[in-house]
């Protein structure tokens, strides 16, 4: 998770705060001099830590922090803040015109995920209730239009193309196509380069000039650190950009381009990308980051994400087969085809607050694996053994583990935790006499295994 380095440092800074009854202005000096070399590790901006740690400083050497009963926790809480502060205070959207469709152009240096990203961006637009049009208009890169059309059929989402066509053209008919069919978002796949060129700025302020994009995204790349930062600056400079698209923030990225990019170039990122699927795209919080960054976890995102993902009909169906005590095979199978939709474990947890520390040694990438083992055994069953678990037999045991790749011993235990899970329904399901009221298990939740 990016920012994980960050947040670990910062946690045992503020662990020695809190260790004190009383907070002098030394404490404090010392406690920021942790915190503007954890920023600066992780690849923040120097000018923009040393300005960071200034502020926080100021403010928590006041008398509202040092006459405070909990010290540690009024800085915890300014530190909080200024992150907040740092990276745009609010969630910035798309801007759109009095008048449809909304142009909005993203760019970028080739690599970054520009073309895969544009489709990201029109899938969550589309699940919004919008109707977007993808534009290919990288006519340079070889594969490029197909690419686009390829991602665009994943995300439900048309594409314009004109072949090989000057890009400005192909730009000012897709939005006359838009402006025909009732398209009230146009996104323009623009070409990337391997580096920053006079000849691609050009083209780029040329097709900026003819569309009068509502926006202009850059898409960079988190992993580069501060590389990200000068690439935004140098896009911002030349074409006035209005966000950013940062991508890969799921990775082990160190995080410091996101808390440098709008402190740097004055504009907010609008989007992040979150993993690899077309749905792993999120639109960017400020004060959830900084939670996050503290350790106090997103439970906002985690409920927009489970809300937008899972299918609530499945989950209540699968709640009441527990009550029932009829939960079988198949349904487990439908349960980890819905924990899957929410992307991986690490990703959920890291959302959680206080949960990233308490499974810090859990390798959570291990149980994704798991639970992909235990799916491989089950769709080796048959339906009748998916139903009836209880008539597998050795040799069945056997056909399945040949048929799952897995061995006798991987389906012995995945039926041992099976009939655990059944004799832990039974327990929460409702007496039926007075004074025998049992908790039941909300809808959608699934008992541990």
């Amino acid at each position: 998770m990016a920012f994980e380095g960050l947040a670990e440092k910062l946690a045992n800074s503020f662990k020695k705060l809190r260790s004190k009854g009383k907070l002098s202005e030394s404490d404090v000096r010392d406690a920021m001099r942790e915190v503007r070399l954890a920023l600066l590790e992780a690849d923040v901006n120097y000018k923009v830590a040393k300005e960071f740690t200034a502020k926080v400083t100021e403010r928590a050497i006041g008398a509202e922090v040092m006459e405070s009963l909990t010290p540690a926790q009024m800085v915890i809480k300014i530190v909080n803040e200024e992150l907040t502060a740092l990276m745009g205070g609010s969630q910035a959207r798309l801007d759109m015109p009095s008048k449809p469709p909304a142009i909005v152009m993203l760019c970028g240096l080739q690599g970054a995920g520009k073309t895969t990203h544009a489709a990201k961006l029109a899938k969550l637009l589309k699940s919004q209730g919008h109707r977007p049009l993808l534009v290919a208009c990288d006519i340079y890169r070889p594969a490029a239009i197909k690419q686009l059309q390829v991602v665009g059929e994943q995300a439900g989402v048309p594409v314009f193309e004109m072949g090989t066509e000057k890009p400005v053209k192909i730009a000012q008919a897709a939005i006359r196509q838009a402006k025909d069919y009732g398209y009230d978002y146009v996104l323009i796949d623009t070409a990337g380069r391997l580096q920053i060129d006079e000849a691609l700025m050009e083209e780029l302020r040329q097709m900026k000039e003819a569309v009068n994009p509502s926006d202009i995204l850059l898409v960079v790349d988190s992993m580069t650190g501060q590389e990200a930062v000068n690439v935004a600056k140098t896009f911002d400079d030349l074409l006035e950009i209005t966000g950013v698209i940062l991508t890969k923030l799921d990775g082990d990225t160190r995080g410091g381009a996101a808390l440098s990019i709008r402190s740097v170039t004055g504009k907010p990122i609008k989007f992040a990308g979150v993993g690899e699927k077309l749905s792993d795209i999120e639109a960017f919080h400020p004060d959830r980051m900084a939670s996050r960054i503290l350790g106090m976890g997103d439970v906002l995102s985690l409920i927009e994400d489970a809300q937008a993902k899972l299918d609530e009909n499945a989950a209540r169906k699968a709640a009441e087969k527990m009550m029932q005590n009829r939960f079988d095979l198949n349904d487990l199978l439908e349960q980890f085809e819905q924990v899957k939709k929410m992307g991986p474990l690490k990703n959920v947890i890291s959302k959680l607050p206080g949960m990233d520390k308490q499974l810090k040694n859990v390798d959570l990438d291990d149980s994704d694996k798991m639970m992909e083992r235990m799916k491989a055994i089950i769709l080796s069953m048959t339906p009748r053994e998916r139903e009836k678990p209880e008539i597998i037999n050795p040799s069945r045991k056997r056909r399945i583990a040949a048929g799952s790749g897995m061995k006798v011993e991987d389906v012995n235990r995945l039926l041992r935790q099976f009939e655990q899970m059944q004799k832990m329904m039974k327990q929460l399901r409702p007496g039926k006499g007075k004074g025998k009221k049992r908790r039941m298990l909300p809808p959608g939740m699934m008992p541990p295994m």
